[in-house]
């Protein structure tokens, strides 16, 4: 009965290792998942042939050293079972997984135990000890740094540079446009996801005043930096006023991705009568990422519109905002965490209004998405997923050489 119930513990976890192991080898993001599924592979055989072991250490078989293999394979089944454990009860959300990892955790060292009490004769124990606590300090070395240290280390990010090109006026010398190229580098050896991008123009306009402003003014000035996204200075003489959307668009589509060291370049044009009341333009471009050794998407479902068919959480959508929602199935960078923990979705809000425009998201549950994020929550999705915001602008041009054409 004791052999069969240690046999039977040893077969399962030779299986839910090999299977999670194969799966890792495979089909992991990152090298470090693909090391990790070849050392649960390694730890799957070795579990294995530590159940064959035992039965021919029972029943008297012609394997000289069948009781060491047997001892071997408990212990790396106990080992084994026991990070599982620790990883689903620190980051997963399935129960089934935490309490069936539990009892084998359990179950494996009651293993380890019955095969121990038994005499097991071990040829030179100093060696073997030396190699089974290498061996372990290798897997725990790369657990750790899989599941544990590397999700919460953020690399770099690509650079986004605005080159505005010179206004020209139209042949009926009603209109004018400015063209402005939007380049992405990717210096890092990473890829990258592109989640959203999104470029627009504000319209400003800047009177001069006869006298010099008052302090208080300039106060009043300052005091408008938090409530406005243009940076307008504390000028002396300049008056300036919150900036009006003339223009916004993606200018890359959600999912598109960008690989390392590559680049990408577009160009967009913006129109305006001569005759604007604008005294300067101010150029934005930015995009938001995900590390391509951090998460993988599915296809972005069918954009959905937040007057009309797909309903935006309030802090997404301030009042007088509109939102085009984009939303995605997120994939873990490992087979143990898209099987432990519930399934998440991207939703990517491209937001714009009279007074700009922007890109959030967030990471959720599915129903979750209308909660928004505390703090620590944020930057544990940011780091999880490799996640970061990259932005160029503003880019301000005057407009009186153009106007002075009319």
């Amino acid at each position: 009965m004791i052999v069969t119930l240690i046999v039977l513990v040893l077969l399962l976890t030779a299986a839910h290792l090999a299977l999670f192991g194969l799966d890792d080898f495979m089909h992991a993001l990152a090298f470090s998942g693909r090391i990790t599924g070849a050392l649960l592979v390694v730890a799957s055989i070795t579990t294995f042939l530590g159940a064959a072991a035992v039965l021919d250490y029972a029943f008297g078989g012609c394997f000289p050293h069948s009781g060491l293999v047997a001892l071997i394979g408990t212990v790396a089944a106990l080992v084994t079972n026991a990070m599982l454990t620790l990883e689903a009860a620190r980051d997963g959300d399935s129960t089934y997984w935490t309490v069936g990892w539990g009892l084998l955790t359990v179950a494996s060292a009651w293993a380890v135990y019955a095969v121990w009490r038994t005499s097991v004769q071990v040829p030179a124990p100093k060696r073997v000890a030396a190699a089974v606590i290498v061996s372990t300090a290798v897997a725990l070395g790369n657990f750790g740094y899989q599941h544990l240290y590397q999700p919460y280390q953020r690399g770099g990010r690509p650079l986004i540079t605005l080159n505005v090109g010179k206004a020209m006026v139209s042949q009926d010398r009603k209109t004018f446009a400015v063209p402005v190229d939007i380049k992405i580098e990717n210096h890092n050896d990473v890829g990258f996801y592109v989640l959203g991008a999104e470029f627009h123009a504000m319209g400003e306009r800047v009177p001069l005043t006869a006298k010099d402003r008052l302090r208080m003014q300039w106060r009043t000035d300052a005091q408008q930096q938090r409530e406005f996204r243009e940076r307008s200075p504390l000028a002396r003489r300049e008056v300036h006023a919150p900036g009006q959307m003339v223009m916004a668009q993606p200018w890359m589509d959600a999912g598109d991705w960008l690989e390392a060291s590559d680049s990408f370049v577009t160009r967009t044009v913006v129109q305006l009568p001569l005759n604007t009341q604008y005294d300067r333009l101010a150029f934005y471009a930015t995009a938001s990422f995900g590390r391509k050794d951090r998460l993988g998407l599915d296809h972005f479902e069918l954009p959905r519109y937040s007057w009309r068919d797909g309903k935006a959480p309030e802090w997404a959508k301030p009042d007088d905002v509109d939102c085009v929602i984009y939303r995605s199935r997120v994939h873990e960078n490992n087979a143990i965490d898209n099987h432990t923990r519930d399934p998440r979705y991207l939703s990517v809000y491209w937001r714009f209004s009279a007074h700009g425009a922007g890109v959030t998201y967030t990471v959720a549950r599915k129903g979750e998405e209308n909660l928004q994020l505390d703090p620590d929550h944020t930057h544990e999705m940011l780091s999880r997923y490799g996640i970061v915001d990259a932005g160029a602008g503003p880019i301000e041009q005057t407009l009186w050489d153009i106007k002075r054409q009319r």
